[in-house]
């Protein structure tokens, strides 16, 4: 990426680098003043979070995601999501034997856990063809790099076939306050603990959610799981030795971020706005937008290695990434984030259309 990067950095009005999904706008300012009353953080913080924290979380999923049911025993607060998808195969005591599956297009993250537990990496999206072995499936929706949201039928086939093969099935959700096209721009994204998908029981199954996203949170690593409490329980004693506490000022701001829907409703906004000027002048410019219904990425293709579209983009100006970096399967197609100024995400659209 570095010679693409330069590149695009002499461009005469500046690099737009769409390359990376780290957030560029202000974290709220009910936020920032959560986290600063809370600085008195003299007592080593609870594994599994403030009493606060855990009804802010339960209440979050009945409000915003539509699952009942939840209680303290079935969340927990980890240190960013990344984390949690990079340990959970060590923590599950995953090994040489074992092979845990992930999407066909995705970030790294899932297969380099594998590879840490020394389990094998399976990317495959057909619940029909997991093998016997597998012990761990991750499904990310809406997903990253791709932008795609999986449906209530296909949620429930993962279901049934991950307790068909006695394995743990994690959703990774941390897009799914970005809902873009019809739909999913007026109606929840589903959530592998619907009650119309989990089939009764949460057995087995974990949520993913982070608030980088919604809040404009990475740099506080404000993360946390819900799902089935028979998980959470050993997860919690693994993570309590292994000193996995997030900070107590950060929980007392996750409380906060976790009640408060309107500044998530003011952000969304900011990036329709990007993604509607962004979109219409990447298709201008000879390019197809494949998914991209939700979250923060433009999954596009101009029928080309992905390597000579960003050649291309970076004479613009412009940096994005490869698809290769998301798996073996999609090596024509390039992410585009929608983290970046306005500013610049106009400067990109208006350098794409006079292509």
């Amino acid at each position: 990426m570095e010679p693409l990067r330069a590149r695009a950095a002499q461009h005469p009005l500046g690099i737009v680098d769409l390359s990376i999904g780290s957030p560029v706008d202000p974290t709220p300012q009910i936020v920032r003043d959560a986290i600063t009353a809370a600085t008195d953080a003299h007592a080593y913080p609870l594994t599994t979070g403030t009493s606060d924290l855990a009804r802010a979380i339960v209440d979050w999923f009945a409000r915003r995601r539509g699952v009942t049911a939840l209680d303290a025993s079935n969340v927990l607060p980890t240190i960013g999501s990344k984390e949690f998808v990079a340990w959970l195969p060590i923590m599950l005591g995953l090994g040489p034997d074992d092979v845990v599956v992930h999407p066909r297009a995705a970030y790294p993250t899932y297969e380099i856990g594998a590879t840490m537990a020394g389990a094998t990496a399976l990317a495959e999206d057909d619940p029909a063809a997991w093998p016997a072995a597998t012990k761990l499936v991750w499904i990310n929706s809406p997903g990253n790099p791709d932008g795609s949201v999986r449906s209530v039928d296909f949620l429930r086939a993962c279901v049934r076939r991950a307790r068909e093969l006695g394995a743990v099935l994690v959703s990774d959700e941390c897009y799914a306050e970005l809902g873009w096209e019809a739909p999913w721009d007026s109606t929840r994204i589903p959530s592998i603990l619907d009650d119309d998908v989990r089939q009764g029981s949460f057995d087995s199954l974990l949520c993913a959610y982070s608030l980088s996203k919604q809040s404009n949170m990475a740099g506080y690593r404000a993360s946390f799981i819900a799902g089935c409490a028979d998980l959470i329980a050993p997860l919690t004693n693994i993570r309590r030795q292994a000193g996995m506490m997030v900070p107590q000022p950060v929980q007392n701001a996750m409380t906060v971020a976790l009640g408060d829907d309107a500044h998530v409703a003011a952000q969304k906004e900011i990036y329709r706005a990007r993604r509607d000027r962004l979109k219409p002048a990447l298709e201008s410019a000879g390019f197809r937008i494949d998914h991209s219904e939700a979250g923060l990425y433009l999954w596009a293709t101009e029928g080309k290695d992905a390597w000579e579209s960003l050649g291309t983009l970076a004479g613009l100006g412009i940096l994005g990434g490869p698809g290769h970096f998301y798996g073996n399967h999609f090596p024509n197609h390039i992410r585009l984030s929608l983290t970046a100024t306005d500013e610049r995400i106009t400067s990109a659209a208006e350098r794409l259309r006079g292509a």
